[in-house]
């Protein structure tokens, strides 16, 4: 092993988690973007996640907790922490954790896009619809702050 280039692989890895939280996919995606060889990039990933120091959970956490305060809504935050490669079963206990009330987060997104009037009609309606749901809101979540306007 080249003492030299595993510290250097090291100490970029601490460096990008220094910023902020990184998933392991994530931070693996970032050293092999930088060249550094595969078995080196693996060896320091597992040895920052026995140290603790990289934690797929505590960055899901964090991703969940600002996605949430970003007016993001429990589907699309799941399909980003996929993308991150958080396990399904964590993504969802997360979510799940944090549900203290999806469909009032929607409200408040909804509110603070088209204030308190309720749709006119049936194409505003669905653009409506659309913008939650591009929002990451389920549809029944949706539909019960449609149905409250009205």
């Amino acid at each position: 092993m080249d003492v030299e280039q595993y510290a250097r692989v090291r100490e970029t890895a601490l460096r990008l988690l220094a910023r902020r939280e990184h998933s392991t996919l994530e931070l693996r995606r970032k050293l092999l973007l930088r060249e550094y060889p595969e078995s080196l990039v693996d060896q320091v990933i597992a040895e920052l996640a026995a140290e603790k120091l990289l934690s797929d959970e505590r960055f899901a956490e964090e991703f969940v907790r600002s996605r949430r305060e970003k007016g993001y809504g429990p589907r699309r935050i799941q399909a980003e922490l996929y993308q991150h490669g958080i396990d399904p079963t964590v993504a969802e206990s997360l979510l799940r954790a944090a549900e203290e009330d999806w469909q009032a987060r929607a409200l408040a997104q909804y509110r603070k896009r088209f204030g308190e009037r309720a749709p006119r009609d049936p194409v505003e309606r669905s653009k409506h619809y659309r913008f939650l749901l591009n929002r990451g809101f389920t549809s029944e979540q949706i539909r019960r702050v449609l149905d409250q306007l009205d």
